[in-house]
């Protein structure tokens, strides 16, 4: 059965955006935006809510020869990857992804039954609280930045449920990044 992961960039406090929604903090020297790439590399199908389906449209649209080595390959794995947009506002998507037709248990059910390839990976703190709340988080897997930005959008949903998590993997990435990634005990 396919993992479903969770991933992103947070600040040493908790937050994945500080309280004015700005992610400026989580610029990646290039050994983090390498490490992405290779994260990606793992991914079969990516979860979005509208908010960072829409951040991440710059991909889409950004001209290839603007950009270096890593991030041309980031592009180029990050485009063609199906995406799956959870969103109450939008009526259309582009590229290879699509809207969710049902709720976000129903996708998660649907694709771990396919019989495809990679991780069901979630992106957005909105999202994997909802993925959360179900039980239906595998790994978290954090990329811990040195900042202190006091507020914001939590890396960890406030449900006021207890999960218990075993360490996978810790190390540092680059001169400042802690990765951490934990598996959830079951």
């Amino acid at each position: 059965m396919r993992k479903v992961t969770y991933s992103m960039g947070v600040s040493l406090d908790g937050y994945i955006v500080d309280p004015d929604g700005g992610f400026a903090w989580t610029e990646p020297e290039e050994e983090v935006f390498r490490f992405s790439v290779d994260e990606i590399r793992e991914v079969g199908v990516h979860l979005l809510g509208r908010r960072l389906y829409e951040t991440m449209l710059y991909w889409e649209d950004v001209e290839e020869e603007s950009l270096d080595d890593s991030k041309r390959e980031w592009a180029g794995l990050w485009n063609p990857l199906p995406k799956v947009v959870f969103s109450r506002t939008l009526t259309a998507v582009r590229g290879h992804a699509r809207l969710a037709s049902g709720g976000l248990v129903e996708e998660i059910e649907r694709l771990r039954a396919e019989p495809a390839e990679g991780t069901i990976a979630i992106g957005g703190a909105a999202l994997a609280a909802q993925a959360a709340a179900a039980g239906l988080i595998d790994e978290y897997r954090a990329r811990v930045y040195p900042v202190l930005v006091g507020g914001g959008i939590p890396f960890f949903p406030h449900d006021e449920r207890r999960v218990d998590l075993d360490l996978v993997e810790t190390r540092p990435v680059g001169t400042k990044v802690v990765f951490l990634r934990y598996s959830v005990r079951r």
